[in-house]
This record gives structure tokens, sequence and C-alpha cells, in this order.
């Protein structure tokens, strides 16, 4: 449809074999047969199992249904069979299978819940078929259909217009660009179909004028479908936390691995027993195995999830949490992402004299110092306005808004507040002639008639452009000519204001002899009445927002398809861009630089803005930030949006005022639209980062403590293990779970958002964390390896007499799981903080961790005197003397923490203050590098 453009009204019909009677119903039917419905394809839904599987390739469930498959085996290879080996197995089956339904069920929930948003296509429109006008559905439109346009309505299709009456299109939705821009029905020269001002599009709307258009293009073809389909293409990117997640799993998997290998090699070639070697080193691969960090990791995020909930933010996806929190760099579009979208006047300039207006928003409440004094520059900005005041309808619960352009509407409020009344002033002066707004003239005329032989033109448009055509100005009352030094006056003027990041738009008038001029006669010669100065005000919160962003070491950047000195405002406005020079990059430039250039430019400053940005650019954007190892978060409400949405390593789109496609991309929406979320998921993703880490270093060092009594066995020649495979899973899943969730809902610690973003290449599982379980591990180790030993030889028996059935034996395997237990319960405590005393934060103020702990000692007080639990995992009870020898272990090792603590903080004190600023502006560096 390139010719599309070029062509008159009958070449257009001839084209598209349409008619101005419009089409015949046989035609439709027979159209919409061939081009399908005028609708984009619902977002495929994936079945519950293709949603189930997943849950099933992460590398500790892959370990785990190996051990379980291992487990299998030995029990069928042994002659005769252990029943012990089938439970075992069974028991890490049903662990995976609950891991699973945890990560599927919260997933599920979360997805199924944005399904309720609506779409923004439009229901209906108007057409004419056969001769007569009609409203169909917006489904049921063809190519060729004649579509009826006014002020208001939603268009459903492309199409090219044939009739156009002060035709003005909002086209924020699908360009990014807030000004409506006027459509004619004229043939233009060649050019891109996207580009052409004859041409409407799908997802945009009228917001002035009326006029008659023909349907070239439906569905998947019209431009709203080329960016869907553009979005549908790009895959999607895994978030920082599943990426750390994959990597700690595989280097776990290799350790546990390696270890069973090795004993399983060492104990085959001392005991002769393939079988027994075998199941004895995948207790030691199971004990290495966290087995329920995945569900404590997915209910943590879940819990999470619930949080931002209550804050109207919706997580589609649990590890999209974390990943806010790991974000370095957050690219936002500007309109209805930091601005209200509601243009406000703040000063009139007129006489050399700059003159405030009070209030803000659509609502005429507020003053015009020295109104009278400003009267005709807000007069003949009113009536050179196509944009209307619509007062609150209580019914439909709307308060004051514009319809129309949205410059214009800050002026009809200025007017109002001024006390003019723009009914009565465009009765006096009806309105004759209009010139709209043009890009190249930046300019918009009209004529009125003022008498029964007068008429007056009233002119409004960019300052520079409308300054050309003056030779006279207004000044206190009186018409002088417009010599330099009033020129310079003005352009001074001018320029004061917009720096102060406000849109500036000049007004004068001429008188005019006949009702119907050409443009030139109107728009020269003209007598300059003043400068109106207004800004789209950010939202309350965003200010704030952006401030708590960059405190926290995020970089900033918008990216839109606006005018680039307005985005350039706005981002001063907001705080995204200090005081020093901007670079302003267009759609053009992007297209000459390579992506290691895009990168270049955006990486570490924020003094950088693209404008005129495709979403094809956006794209670029993202992809070069994020090749450079960057975590990139995009907000957008836009269809513009979407592409760069779905590629970042996080999408959050708007829930009320966002389009149905970007909320499709985004796996988080604000349903409030309020941008000062994204500031506070910041938070709590960070939090969430911490407290994983530290309920991982709470599961893995216990797990050192699960190992170390297995090795001290082998290399002492001791013939039975000291912990089996079934107590490793209920210490795991029966005593550890509980308490790494109730860590999971920690709260935020001070300082959170005055730290920068982690290092893009720190894992979560780094060395200060393999070096702080370790600690933890080994105090707990060396206390349970005694306490199982120290019961052992109470028996005074040779190593070789000990059976399962032995009565110590019995005892000191429960010696060594409540040992674990016990510990665990302090060591509980003891992660709660890096530096700062537990003492200082409390013991009680996470009371599900205490309650968690205090289940955990319950559950193994079970395991210990019910008889049925002890038959299970071959237990027997303990005495008050063993409880109290591995309480006093767990003692030591809060003590240990504790001192570990005050020996940091103490050196903390003691470091230098010049040395303390360069330690942290070298860790600063580092995040940067």
């Amino acid at each position: 449809m390139m010719a599309v453009p070029t062509l008159d009204a009958s070449g257009v019909f001839e084209e598209l074999k349409s008619s101005p009677q419009g089409l015949s119903a046989d035609e439709v039917l027979a159209r919409r047969a061939e081009a399908g419905a005028n609708q984009l394809p619902a977002a495929r839904r994936r079945s519950l199992l293709a949603e189930f599987w997943p849950q099933f390739s992460n590398m500790f469930a892959v370990v785990l249904i190996v051990a379980a498959a291992i487990t299998f085996l030995a029990y069928a290879l042994t002659s005769p069979r252990n029943a012990a080996n089938l439970e075992l197995a069974i028991g890490i089956l049903g662990v995976v299978l609950l891991n699973a339904c945890i990560g599927f069920a919260q997933e599920h929930a979360a997805e199924r819940t944005a399904e309720a948003l609506q779409a923004m296509v439009p229901a209906t429109a108007r057409v004419i078929r056969d001769g007569e006008r009609t409203e169909v559905p917006a489904a049921d439109l063809v190519p060729g259909d004649i579509v009826v346009l006014d002020a208001g309505d939603a268009i459903s299709a492309d199409c090219r217009l044939i009739d156009a009456h002060d035709l003005l299109v909002e086209m924020a939705a699908l360009t990014g660009e807030s000004r409506p821009t006027p459509r004619i029905a004229e043939a233009v020269p060649e050019t891109k179909t996207s580009d052409a001002r004859n041409c409407v599009f799908m997802g945009t709307s009228v917001v002035n004028g009326s006029g008659r258009a023909v349907v070239f293009a439906t569905g998947l073809a019209t431009e709203f479908g080329r960016i869907y389909r553009l979005t549908s293409e790009v895959p999607a990117e895994d978030s920082p936390l599943q990426r750390e997640v994959t990597v700690m799993a595989r280097r776990v998997a290799a350790v546990a691995i390696a270890a069973g290998a090795s004993l399983f090699a060492i104990r085959a070639a001392v005991s002769g027993s393939v079988v027994g070697s075998f199941v004895f080193a995948l207790g030691v691969m199971v004990a290495l195995v966290p087995e329920g960090l995945p569900a404590t990791m997915s209910v943590s995020l879940a819990v999470a999830v619930r949080r931002m909930a209550r804050r109207k933010a919706l997580i589609k996806r649990l590890t999209a949490v974390e990943a806010l929190g790991s974000t370095t760099v957050i690219c936002t579009d500007k309109t209805g992402t930091l601005t209200k979208a509601e243009m406000t006047v703040q000063t009139v300039w007129e006489s050399g004299r700059a003159h405030g207006v009070t209030g803000v928003g659509y609502a005429p409440d507020g003053e015009v110092e020295a109104a009278g004094a400003v009267t005709g520059v807000l007069r003949a900005g009113s009536l050179c306005s196509d944009a209307r005041l619509l007062q609150p309808d209580p019914d439909r619960r709307l308060g004051w808004r514009v319809l129309g352009d949205t410059t214009e509407g800050a002026i009809l409020v200025a007017a109002a507040k001024a006390g003019i009344d723009l009914a009565v002033e465009e009765k006096s002066a009806p309105r004759v002639l209009t010139f709209p707004f043009d890009a190249d003239r930046k300019l918009m005329s009209t004529v009125h008639q003022t008498d029964q032989d007068g008429y007056e033109a009233y002119v409004k448009g960019s300052p520079q452009a409308l300054l050309e055509r003056c030779v006279r100005v207004s000044w206190d009352a009186s018409d002088l000519p417009l010599d330099d030094a009033l020129r310079e006056r003005v352009a001074a003027a001018n320029d004061q204001l917009a720096a102060q990041g406000l849109r500036v738009l000049a007004v004068a008038r001429r008188r005019i002899s006949h009702s119907h001029p050409a443009v030139d006669q109107v728009e020269n010669g003209l007598t300059l009445l003043g400068l109106i100065a207004m800004s789209d005000p950010p939202r309350p919160e965003v200010v704030d927002a952006v401030a708590a962003c960059r405190r926290a070491g995020i970089v900033i950047h918008m990216i839109t398809g606006d005018y680039g000195l307005t985005a350039e405002a706005i981002a001063r406005r907001v705080g995204i861009i200090g005081d020093g020079p901007a670079t302003i990059l267009n759609g053009s430039d992007l297209d000459a630089m390579s992506d290691s250039q895009i990168a270049d430019a955006a990486e570490g400053t924020e003094q950088v803005l693209f404008a005129r940005a495709k979403p094809e650019h956006k794209m670029r954007i993202v992809a070069a930030l994020e090749d450079r190892g960057e975590v990139v978060a995009v907000t957008g409400d836009g269809v513009n949006d979407a592409p760069a949405l779905k590629r970042a390593s996080i999408g959050v789109s708007m829930g009320e005022g966002g389009t149905d496609v970007a909320r499709a991309a985004s796996v988080m929406i604000l349903l409030d639209d309020s941008f000062a979320s994204i500031a506070a998921a910041v938070e709590l993703g960070r939090t969430v980062y911490a407290n994983i880490r530290k309920f991982l270093i709470y599961l893995f060092s216990h797990n050192l403590a699960e190992l170390a009594p297995i090795l001290v066995a082998v290399f002492v020649g001791f013939p039975l293990v000291p912990l089996s495979a079934l107590q490793v899973l209920a210490i795991d899943l029966g005593s550890d779970v509980l308490p790494a969730l109730a860590l999971g809902t920690e709260r935020t610690e001070p300082g959170t958002m005055s730290r920068p973003p982690r290092p893009p290449g720190e894992h979560l599982f780094n060395w200060k964390v393999v070096r702080r379980f370790c600690f933890l591990g080994s105090i707990q180790a060396a206390g349970v390896v005694a306490a199982f030993f120290w019961r052992i030889h109470t028996a005074h028996l040779p190593f070789s007499d000990f059976t399962a059935a032995n009565p110590t034996y019995r005892e000191a395997l429960t010696m060594t799981q409540a040992g674990i237990v016990v510990s665990q319960f302090f060591n509980s405590f003891a992660v709660r903080t890096q530096e700062q005393s537990v003492l200082r934060v409390g013991i009680f103020s996470n009371k599900p961790l205490v309650f968690a702990g205090l289940f955990g000692l319950a559950f193994m007080s079970c395991i210990s005197y019910v008889p049925a639990l002890q038959s299970v995992f071959n237990t027997a009870p303990l005495s008050l003397t063993d409880w109290l020898i591995l309480f006093a272990l767990g003692v030591v090792l809060l003590l240990a923490e504790e001192t570990r603590k005050a020996l940091i903080r103490a050196r903390a004190r003691a470091r230098p203050p010049a040395q303390e600023q360069v330690r942290s502006q070298a860790q600063e560096a580092a995040c940067k590098s």
C-alpha cells in the first residue's frame, strides 16, 4: 500500500476497489474471509503442562531427580531389596514435586491476574456501507471500508483520509509524540506510509475536527500490528536472579557429584561393596544439595510480590522482584510515565513583564498576576485554539479535562483564571477561517469577524518562527515598531523562560480586510502580543522517586518519540538531567551509530536524551546497554514501548493509562501508574537479594554440618553413616524451610538505597558468602562430629561391632540430627545481620523466625521420642543432658558470630575517614567498571 498516500481520492477508491457509497454486504463478507478479523491475535496461552514442566528443569531439580533414579537403581540391584532405599527415592521425588508445585502455583497465579486487563483497540466503528452510515464492531472492518471520524473517536484500522476538516490526531500511543498532529486529505509525495500526513492508524485517536477515510490495512497488517509482531519475536530474557541461581546450582551440583564420585571410589575400594558404597555416595550428594532452596526462594519472592501488590504494583514473574533490585539503568518514556499529561501555564509575558499563574492541572482554580494586563494575550491564544475545556462529570467520576491539544487546553484554563469567558468571546468574534498548525510553519492561525466589516487574525506558535513575522509589538496598551532592541528583549525573555524548562508559545494578531485571506497574508506583518510559558507538570511523586534512584546509583535515561527540547525540559524538571549541558540524540543520529557507539554515549552518564526514537531504536539502546553488562529496566505505557519492555531485563508498564501491548510485554505493571513505585520496587528488590543471601548462608552452613560427620566416619573407618539421607531430607525440609522463609521476610536494612547497585559481575554465591557459611558451618560441623563420636565412645565398643540396631548408634544418630537442628536455631539469628549485633536488632523483632525455629525443635523432638518416627529414622530418645550439650554448642556458634561482627565494627571505627572515603570511592568505581 505504499502508493496509497500518493493518490487522490478517486485513485484511492480505485486502488482499494471501493467507492464513496462504501462496500456492499456481500463484498464485506468476501473481504473478511480473505483478510480475516481486524484484531490482533491473543497472546498464546501456554497449557498448564507447559507451565508446570519448566519447574523440573532447574539444576537442583535435575540433581535430585538423578539422585532418586540412582536410589531406585540401588533398590533394584540389592538382594534382598532394601525398603529404605525405595522410601528414600520416593522421598526425594516428593521433594522435587513439592518444589515444582510451589513455583508453578505462584507464577501461574501472577500471570493469570494480568489477563483481566482490557485491550485498547476500540469496540465499534462508524462506517458507510451500501451508501448508509452504520456502526459495526471494530473487528468487522475490512480493507475498502469507509470510516467516519469525529473528535474523540478511537481509530480502529490503518486508513487513508479522503476528507478532513481541521483534523488533529493524537499519535502518542504509536509514536510517543505528545502533541496532536494535523492530518490532511490531499495526496502527498511518495513517502513511507507510517509518515504520510494523509493516513491515520490503529491505536490512535481523533482529538479535533472530522473526516472520512478508507481502510487499507487491518489486524496484523497495520502499523500497530507490525509493532505487535516485533514484540512477539523478541525472546524473553532471563532475570539476573535466574542466571545467578543457574550458576550456583551448577557449581553445587558439580561439587556434589565430584564429592560423591570420590567417596564412592574410596568406600568401594575399602569395603568391596559396590551397592553399599553407591548408597553411601548418594547420601553425600543429598547432603550437599539444599533441597529446600527452590521452595524457599519461590515463596520468599511470592511474599515480595504480595507486598508490591499492596503498593499497587503487579509482578507477573517472581524473579522480576529481584531483577529490579539489581537494576543499574532505567530507560523511561516521557509521555504518560513521568508527567501528568496536564499542560499548565506558569507565566505570561507581555510589555517586558512576566506575570505568574498559580494552580496546576485543568481545574480553573488559581490566579493570574495582573490579569488585566495579560487579557489580550490569553484572549487571542484562546480564540486561536481548537481544544475544549470539559467540566467535571460526577456521574462518570470525571474531573476537569481537556478534549484536544493539552497545550491549547492549558491556555484555556489560564484564560478562565484571568476571568475570560470564552463562550462570550467566541460569540462576539466568530471564527471564519482556520490554518491548522503545521510542523514546517510551526504556527496556527485563525481569522475572526470582529465587526460587520472587520476581521482580525490571531496567530500562535513557535516564538522563533513567529518573531520573524512580526513588525510591531503591543507594549503597555500601545503598538510600537518592533525594532532590534525590543526584538532582543523578546528573544531574551523567551530564552529565560525556556531555560526554566518551560514550553513557550508566542501570540500575535493582525487586522485583515476580508474573510478568506491566504496564509501568507495572515502570518506576516504581525503585531506581537506576548509569550505564554507552560509546562506539563511531573507527577507529584516523580521528583522524589528520581532522586531516590539517583542516590541508589541508578542511571536514568529518557527515550521518547517526542521533540528533543521538550524531552530535555521535562528531564530537567524531574531531576534526570543535572545543571550541565545535555546531549540529545535523535532517531536519525541513532541510525548512523553502531550499537557500541550507542552504549558509549549512554553508559555512565544521565546527560544523554534519546528523542524521535522508534521502537527499533529503543530495542537497540536496551540491547547495547545490556551487552555491556548493565541490568536495564524499561518503563513505558505506549505501543511504541512494547519491544523494549520485552527485551529488557525487566519491563514496567502502566495499568491505567498503558496499552494492552505494553502490559503484555512487561513483567511488572503499575496499577496506579505511579512512577514512585519504581523506587519502592528497587528498594524491595535489593532487600529480597540481601535476604536471599541470608538464607543461602543459613542453608549451606548446615550442609557442611551434614557432610562433615559422613566424611569423618569414612576416614576413621566407622562402618555406618552418622547421618542418613532420609535424615538429611528431614532436616532440609522439616526443620530448615520455615526459618529460611522467615529470613526471606526480613525488613529493609538502613542505607539500602544509599549504596550503588551491585557490580554486574558479582555473583549471588560469591566468596564473601562462601567464607561466611564456611565459618558458621565449620563451627556446626565440629560440634556435630564431637557429639556423634562422644556418644559412640560411651559404648566402649570397637567400630566393627556397631550395627544399625545398636542402641548407642541410634542415640548417636539422633545426636547428629538434633545437633544440626539446634545449631540451626541459633544460626538463624546469627545470619540476620551482616555487621550489626542481633541483640541490637532484637531477638524477637522477627517473630515468624522465632516460631519457625521452635517448630523445627518440636519436629526434631517428635523424631526422637515418637515410636513411629523412631522406626522410620532409626532414632532413639535423647536425655536432658544430651539436649543441654547440644544447646551449649548452639550458644558457642552465636557467640562466635557475634565476636566476628564486633571485630568488623571495631575495624570500621578504627579506619581513618580518608581511608573510608577512598574505600567507598573504590567500591563505587568497581560498580561502574
